[in-house]
């Protein structure tokens, strides 16, 4: 944060943080996909852990990171 508390990144930094994010997500679907299929799981909603199947879990980290890597395409044109 910078001195004015202002939250606005350098450009490198986002997009370093994206690509953090998104590597974060691949890792949490290797791990999903390695649980069987009767397995329950739990999936963060802002506060809240729901429980659900593991794959929609997957589904909803296959989205997250879907939609991190249009960010990054984004930030780089």
């Amino acid at each position: 944060m910078s001195a004015t508390g202002s939250c606005s990144l350098p450009e490198s930094e986002s997009h370093g943080h994206l690509v953090k994010e998104v590597r974060s997500h691949e890792v949490a679907m290797a791990e999903l996909s390695n649980l069987p299929d009767s397995r329950a799981v739990y999936r963060r909603n802002g506060n809240l852990f729901f429980r659900t199947t593991a794959q929609k879990a997957t589904t909803s980290e296959q989205k997250q990171v879907d939609m991190v890597k249009s960010k990054l395409q984004k930030l780089s044109s």
